[in-house]
């Protein structure tokens, strides 16, 4: 054989083992890369997940205090809804009805009951020797 041949032979051999390490160092390291950018991809999740965390709760404080605030709001207005309904007069009572059923009524909504309106004044001035809050 000629030493040309088994230059080239001997070349070739190192070679394939070069590039056979090569690529075990590529495999391993890609494995590494791999699970490197797999742990950061956990981190990003569980740091978008701790901020909308965070957001929830804050929005559901948010909303816990909107709703006391509206028991407050609506337990008032029943309370002056009440104080209404024993100062006025049951004549009063009776066009606040008719006016309810005329506004709920489809025909009701396109025109207006005269004589029917209920005053504020009147509402609220009291008609009896009721109860006084």
């Amino acid at each position: 054989m000629r030493p040309e041949g088994l230059w080239k032979r001997a070349f070739c051999k190192t070679n394939m083992k070069m590039f056979w390490d090569l690529e075990q160092h590529l495999k391993s390291s890609s494995g590494a890369s791999v699970v490197a950018i797999d742990n950061k991809i956990e981190q990003a999740m569980d740091l978008v997940k701790s901020h909308l965390m965070y957001a929830v709760r804050e929005e559901v404080e948010v909303l816990k205090e909107q709703i006391k605030e509206l028991i407050e709001k609506n337990n008032q207005l029943e309370q002056e809804n009440n104080l209404l309904k024993t100062l006025a007069s049951p004549e009063q009572l009776a066009q606040f009805q008719v006016q309810l059923q005329t506004s709920n009524s489809p025909a009701g909504n396109s025109s207006q009951t005269q004589g029917t309106n209920l005053q504020p004044s009147q509402a609220a001035a009291p008609q009896n020797s009721g109860p006084s809050a």
